[in-house]
């Protein structure tokens, strides 16, 4: 078994999640979800990301609008 069949690209994740693959980026980016990167792409451990994804809870849209 090859090192990498337990990580995945951010593309694999955003389809576990869920959510866009800018969001994996930017959640790997800020440190809420642990990542290596390599050169330009981002990998996550599949064990990381299955304890991740029964924790993460998407605020789609949380952007309040201001009542006027």
């Amino acid at each position: 078994m090859p090192v990498w069949d337990n990580y995945l690209t951010v593309v694999e994740a955003s389809r576990r999640l869920k959510v866009h693959p800018e969001t994996v980026k930017r959640l790997c980016r800020l440190g809420d979800l642990p990542a290596n990167k390599i050169h330009n792409t981002w990998l996550i451990n599949r064990d990381v990301l299955d304890n991740f994804a029964g924790t993460y809870n998407p605020n789609r849209g949380a952007r309040k609008r201001l009542i006027k």
